[in-house]
């Protein structure tokens, strides 16, 4: 089923309603530790916790990593928030397995803690999670991206551009989604990297960011040049691999996918950047994420999971002007009612 806005508003409603009698949480205080504090998704998450914190009365401080794949700085913040008598914590952990006993230090210190974006893992290592259905989201822009080169997937060319050698549970959602969207058969889907299709030309990390999406496109190239199709982790390093494709004459002649649905990705998309993305909701995830937390502070009350699920699904969408047979999508003109950043 394709989830719209509208199906997206009446789960938070549903979630809202856990918290009922809880519009003010005077003397609640919470926090938001993310990845990092550049790239839009997070900024975006922030302006969603930062607004329903005002909202409802809740005392909330941001913290976030140096860069991408920082974990260090997030048990420092995580130890922070424990000290300054939190009532709750929401975090996009860059390493989900590391990140462990940090959280769990604060589970035993009374927090709520709830994961966005990213589970943990394993995931019930967090109170509970609110994020995007990760494997759905790549499972769409494989399918899209198989679609699109009909017979000739069976020839494609791909480079995979993921996240950190870390491995965060986001990352090899999104990647093995894309894999087996476009019909690769997968190996440990716990994992990136194991498959032994031919048509994998090969893995590299982007730290999510542009930069880091060029680098990791001109490695790629430079073991087989004719790459014809290039899953991204997201937008920004989606831009750094059409930049690196720019550079050589191919820009024109290569499928680029992605996975965020900010406004300058469906913008690029639009353009042609990219040809298609999946877009999530951070503003939402954060939003819950506040209501969540002043519940708990207020009478034990604990997020249910969406039924079928082991997270609470907060909705996503294909993003592309060129839909394809059998793949639900948006076009970018409602993407871009939709978008954030």
């Amino acid at each position: 089923m394709k989830i719209t806005y509208k199906t997206m508003a009446l789960s938070a409603v549903a979630v809202s309603a856990l918290f009922a009698g809880n519009a003010m949480a005077a003397d609640v205080a919470a926090c938001l530790i993310t990845k990092t504090d550049t790239n839009p998704f997070f900024v975006k998450m922030k302006e969603g916790a930062t607004a329903k914190a005002a909202e409802m009365g809740v005392s909330l401080k941001s913290y976030a990593g140096k860069v991408d794949g920082d974990s260090e700085s997030q048990v420092a913040a995580i130890e922070t928030c424990i000290a300054d008598g939190a009532k709750g914590i929401l975090i996009t952990a860059s390493d989900t397995k590391g990140i462990v006993p940090a959280v769990t230090q604060a589970r035993d210190a009374g927090l709520l803690v709830i994961a966005l974006d990213t589970p943990l893992e394993p995931i019930d290592s967090a109170d509970a999670t609110f994020a995007t259905d990760n494997f759905k989201a790549g499972e769409l822009i494989g399918a899209w991206a198989a679609a699109q080169l009909g017979d000739d997937a069976a020839n494609a060319k791909i480079g995979m551009l993921d996240l950190a050698v870390s491995q965060p549970s986001v990352g090899v959602l999104r990647d093995q989604g894309f894999l087996q969207g476009f019909g690769i058969d997968l190996k440990d889907p716990a994992k990136w990297g194991d498959e032994d299709d031919p048509r994998i030309v090969g893995n590299d990390v982007t730290a999510g960011n542009e930069e880091g999406g060029r680098k990791a496109m001109e490695n790629l190239m430079a073991i087989d040049p004719m790459i014809n199709v290039v899953y991204t982790i997201n937008e920004p390093a989606a831009v750094g691999a059409y930049e690196a494709l720019k550079a050589v004459g191919r820009e024109g002649d290569v499928l680029i996918v992605s996975v965020d649905g900010g406004c300058p990705g469906v913008a690029d998309v639009k353009s042609g950047v990219i040809g298609a993305t999946s877009q999530q909701y951070p503003l939402l995830m954060a939003s819950l994420g506040i209501e969540a937390i002043a519940a708990w502070a207020a009478d034990g009350t604990k997020p249910e999971n969406t039924p079928g699920l082991d997270f609470f699904d907060t909705g996503v969408n294909l993003v592309t002007d060129k839909p394809a047979p059998g793949v639900d999508s948006i076009d970018t003109a409602e993407g871009t009612d939709k978008c954030w950043g």
